[in-house]
Order: C-alpha cells, then structure tokens, then sequence
C-alpha cells in the first residue's frame, strides 16, 4: 500500500495528473485523520486536567475536614481559649467551609453527578419579612410570538425573591418570570434567572458585599451584625452571615487574580511591607505577620495596588509573589530583597523616601 505521508518531492516526477491528484486527495485525508486525532487528544487532555482539579478541591475539603475533626477533639484539652475566642474560631472554620463547597460546586457544574450528602435535607429557610420593602423586577420574553405565528398566553409565573439592603434600610429583589405558553404547540417560553454568588439563596450580592464590609473594613463580628440585621427585623445568624461571606470571598478570587495580573503588568513597581498583629490561639498572645503590598509606579496612568498576607518577612514571599514578573522594582535596603532582584529583566531603584532619612 502506497504510504503517501513519506513521499517526497522526487517521487513525483514523471507521474500523470491524475495519478498526482489522487495522491493529493489521500494526503489530505491524511492530514485530516491526524488533525480529528489531535482534536480528540486536546478535548481528552481538558477533560483529564479538569478532573485533576476537581479531585485536587476534593482532597483540600476532605484535609480541611480532617483538621477541623482533631481541632474539636483535642483542641479542649490543650487550649486555653474563652468563648469568644471559640466564637471566632467557629465562624472562620464556616467561611472555609462555604468557600471550599463554592469551589467544588463550581468545578463540578453539570458533568459530576451530586454526592450524598447534597441529597440531604437541608434546614427550613425563613420566610423574608412581609415589612420589608420590594423593589419588583419584571422578566419578560422579547417576544411573545410562537413559531406558528400565533401570540402565546401568559399562563402564570414565578417568583423569586432576594434580599437586599442600603445602609441603614432592608429591601427585597422581588423577580417576576413571567411564564408564556403556546397551547397550540404546547411551547412554554420563560426569561432565565441571572446568575448570583449564591445561587438559590436568599442574600444579593449587595447584601453580600455588605456583610464581607462589614466584617473585614469595619471589623464588626457576626454576632454584633446579627444584631444590628436583627433591629430590622431580619433573622441571620452568625452560622448563616459567615458562610456568605465564604461564598463570597470564592467568588472575588477570579477579581482579584485579575487585578494582581493588571498590577503586576506594569515594567515600574513599588514594594513594601507592613507588620500586623496576628492571634496564635492557645498563647494567649499574639505573634507578627505581615502584608506585602505592591503597587504601581507613580507616573502610571492608573494607580493600582495588590496585597499579599504573609506569616513572614522573609524572601521566599516576594520571591513567590514576583515569580513571572521583571522590570524596575522601587523598596527600600532591605536584604530580603537581593533574591528577587538577583534575577534576570529586574532592576532596583532606591526609595527616595528612605534616602532622605540619612539627610534629613
């Protein structure tokens, strides 16, 4: 049989039209069967490699589980924490937990089937406040024409409502879809619902945002929110206010991914590092971490600043953070500096802030 991929170029010569064009023709359903297979490879190698990353966020959530198993078996016994440092402790592991089942939801999507324990019954949601005011949202088909030609009948609708809040006030997303059917052709066409950080739960994302402004610009705990929440009239408990915010710091990881990759993108960079008080559970004390923050030259047209919390001050941080990055690098004389900047396309410019100090 004629292997037409290892002829070569004289080969061909002295050979009819027709016998060349049948070369031809089997040449290029050649290149089609490797193209077709080199299709299915890529679509198999995706499929492979998002298998890998759901089962690599089932392992984290089952290692996460695990822990939280020993901290409450042993933790008791070996430290020395009041109820209120448990409280904290209580709605930090619910944050984890509700950000680890927002990533495993969104790596699952259609093609994983639910596990068991999503079959289970989950615990009866309270009705919103009938006080609260509703700020209704109609859904509407652009066009209420079916295929046949004949205008279709509103034959109901569904309701879904989420709650919302400005600051001092509640209110409620009333959404109305409004259903339309065909009764000739037995056609029911309806709006899709928008996408939210929770989906199927009660909160917006404003309220949800609130809550994350709340706890971590403000500093208000779960338990005093609940409070305030509570002199409106609406029940959230701290459980519930911080497996929101869990879902919603999953949801702000794709933002700020972008904007370390926006920030980092600029050839001029200043660096710095600021030291925080951190709680070491079981001390009684605290110990010093860190946040790293990186921020763009001043003659950028767009200012822009990342921050990276750190345990540490050492250059294993920067190292890490500015792996993929090169260009001007604006810090102090700090020495934890010298490894980033041993690297290749970066170069150091002192700070002019710190220089002044030796004359002024």
């Amino acid at each position: 049989m004629l292997e037409v991929h290892a002829l070569k170029a004289e080969d061909l010569q002295g050979l009819d039209a027709r016998t060349i064009a049948d070369i031809a023709a089997k040449m290029l359903a050649h290149i089609g069967e490797q193209s077709s297979r080199i299709d299915s490879q890529a679509r198999e190698i995706q499929r492979k490699d998002a298998e890998l990353e759901f089962k690599t966020a089932k392992l984290d959530k089952i290692t996460f589980e695990l822990a939280r198993l020993k901290a409450w078996k042993y933790g008791a016994k070996t430290e020395a924490m009041s109820e209120q440092q448990r409280r904290l402790f209580e709605e930090t592991l619910a944050e984890d937990a509700a950000a680890l089942e927002a990533r495993l939801r969104a790596l699952q999507g259609d093609a994983v089937p639910p596990s068991g324990n999503a079959r289970r019954s989950k615990p009866r949601r309270q009705a919103l406040p009938e006080h609260l005011r509703r700020v209704e949202h109609r859904h509407e088909p652009e066009d209420t024409t079916c295929t046949c030609g004949r205008p279709m009948l509103r034959v109901g609708e569904e309701v879904s409502e989420r709650l919302d809040i400005v600051p001092a006030e509640f209110f409620v997303h009333r959404h109305v879809y409004g259903k339309w059917a065909c009764r000739c052709c037995q056609v029911l066409v309806q709006e899709p619902a928008a996408p939210q950080i929770i989906e199927q739960g009660v909160p917006s994302a404003g309220l949800v945002a609130h809550t994350l402004v709340s706890r971590f610009v403000d500093h208000i705990p779960y338990y005093r929110q609940a409070q305030i929440n509570a002199r409106s009239g609406v029940h959230t408990p701290r459980s519930t206010l911080a497996a929101w915010s869990g879902a919603g710091g999953a949801g702000l990881e794709p933002l700020f991914d972008e904007h370390r990759r926006w920030v980092l993108g600029c050839r001029v960079l200043h660096a710095d590092e600021t030291p925080v008080r951190l709680l070491d559970p079981g001390s009684g004390k605290t110990k010093k971490a860190y946040v790293w923050a990186y921020a763009r030259g001043a003659f950028d047209t767009a200012p822009g600043v990342v921050y990276d919390f750190c345990l540490g001050r050492g250059s294993q941080y920067p190292v890490d953070f500015l792996a993929q990055w090169s260009g001007t690098l604006v810090c102090d004389d700090y020495k934890g500096y010298d490894p980033v900047l041993n690297a290749e396309g970066r170069t150091e410019a002192g700070c002019l802030a710190h220089a002044r100090r030796k004359f002024d």
